[in-house]
């Protein structure tokens, strides 16, 4: 997942080494340097895994030897390099432990002040993202270190890094979020389409939690499956208003979203802070390696508004449970816009990887006719086009599209890219719609 990095000495003792972070002032090339912020780049991945310990000014606080925070960038191509971190000690001189693959450095952290501590000399190997990994020295009389920073320099000719830079747009938060990734399903265009289907399955393994899989999504929402938490995940189904706020409050009477039906065990309400809208949600016990199935309608009710319907099910069980039905106003449509996504969010989780793949995709006319979805278009959002994270790819596996994110693999995906799989017509849905619940 991270670059491989050689082993040049076992043990680096930098003691008391607080010094200016200027590695090469003289000859012919100059070399570069990056200050990668720990706000938006790092995360704890041992003893908890997630952000505890990263401070609300963005620095780092190590005091317990069992906490290890990591902090991550990448390079585009095989580098030496010499890091350090901008830190101070908050409670009198302590020892900071690196890790970099087989590499270990013990730096003495001495002063009170913000200052750059050299750590040492690292390889990367081949391009791909970095691993740095930070804790406290088990010594127990020893204090708190604060750190702001990692400070990579490097005479590698033509180095470029790739890392959450600034936090402008707030993107330490979307940043540690990691990049979503979406495909956007072709579809005939010369008929109008009621039903889309698709069925998705979660690889073991690739289930972490802050994850969302959404398996339909459609010009106006989305249905898919989340890992809420260690023993909570939901099917969720979501339908924005067409009055555009992030407020729901802010929606007039005859612009919300009005739930028309639920089923069994479904909770409806609203949500904000990425437009707003209706919201229901199912608490079930999703696992990974089962393939869902999903089915959404999309029906104009010919007197100005739209009616969207999602029912889930266990593919293996043959059964349908109705999620919930909702009218949106001022909505004359029918289905548009048919996609799926992975996203992250949870930004204490961003460190790790996620993958789903969603097979045997179809959409219904108006007549009933069944048309299978066998290419779809690759894209990400701007985490990822903006080269903040670079850990997301997208493709075609068999008769089965893919989606992946975060992790800090090396692999990066190619937005606009369109991906075609194999033919699932074997294996067209078969639904008795008059018996749906």
């Amino acid at each position: 997942m991270t670059s491989t990095l050689r082993t040049s000495v076992g043990v680096v003792h930098a003691l008391a080494l607080t010094v200016a972070f200027a590695l090469n002032q003289s000859g012919p090339s100059r070399a570069a340097d990056w200050t990668v912020p720990v706000a938006g780049n790092a995360y704890q991945t041992a003893n908890h895994s997630g952000g505890r310990g990263l401070r609300r000014g963005g620095t780092l606080g190590l005091s317990n030897p069992e906490d290890v925070y990591s902090v991550f960038f990448r390079v585009d191509r095989p580098a030496v390099m010499k890091i350090a971190v901008q830190a101070r000690a908050a409670d009198g001189a302590s020892t900071l432990v690196t890790r970099v693959g087989d590499d270990v450095f013990r730096t003495s952290i001495e002063t009170a002040k913000n200052a750059s501590c050299l750590i040492g000399r690292i390889k990367a190997d081949k391009a791909g993202y970095v691993r740095v990994d930070l804790q406290a020295d088990r010594k127990q009389d020893e204090g708190r270190i604060e750190i702001s920073d990692l400070l990579v320099t490097s005479d590698t000719d033509g180095l470029s890094l790739d890392f959450v830079k600034t936090n402008a747009g707030n993107m330490f938060y979307w940043g540690r979020r990691g990049p979503s990734v979406h495909l956007r399903y072709e579809v005939p265009r010369d008929r109008p389409l009621q039903y889309a289907y698709s069925e998705l399955t979660v690889p073991v393994g690739q289930d972490p939690i802050g994850s969302y899989f959404m398996a339909n999504g459609f010009g106006e929402g989305y249905f898919g499956i989340q890992v809420n938490g260690p023993e909570e995940r939901r099917v969720l189904f979501s339908v924005w208003s067409p009055f555009k706020t992030d407020n729901p409050r802010e929606i007039p009477a005859d612009q919300q979203i009005v739930m028309l039906a639920k089923g069994p065990d479904v909770r409806v309400g609203e949500f904000g802070n990425e437009g707003s809208g209706g919201q229901s949600f199912l608490v079930y016990p999703w696992k990974a390696g089962t393939t869902y199935r999903f089915l959404t309608e999309v029906r104009p009710d010919e007197m100005g508004n739209t009616i969207y319907t999602s029912w889930f099910g266990d593919k293996s069980q043959q059964t349908w449970r109705l999620i919930a039905s909702f009218r949106r106003p001022k909505t004359d449509t029918h289905l548009t816009g048919f996609h799926c996504f992975l996203e992250n969010f949870s930004p204490s989780h961003g460190h790790i990887g996620r993958r789903a793949a969603y097979g045997n995709v179809w959409v219904r006319d108006v007549s009933g006719q069944w048309h299978q979805c066998t290419r779809a278009r690759f894209s990400v959002d701007a985490t990822g086009g903006g080269r903040h994270r670079l850990d997301f790819t997208g493709g075609a596996d068999g008769n089965q599209f893919f989606l992946r994110n975060c992790g800090f693999f090396d692999e990066t995906g190619r937005p606009g890219e369109t991906f075609t799989r194999q033919s699932t017509d074997d294996d067209r849905p078969e639904i008795d719609f008059d018996t749906l619940p």
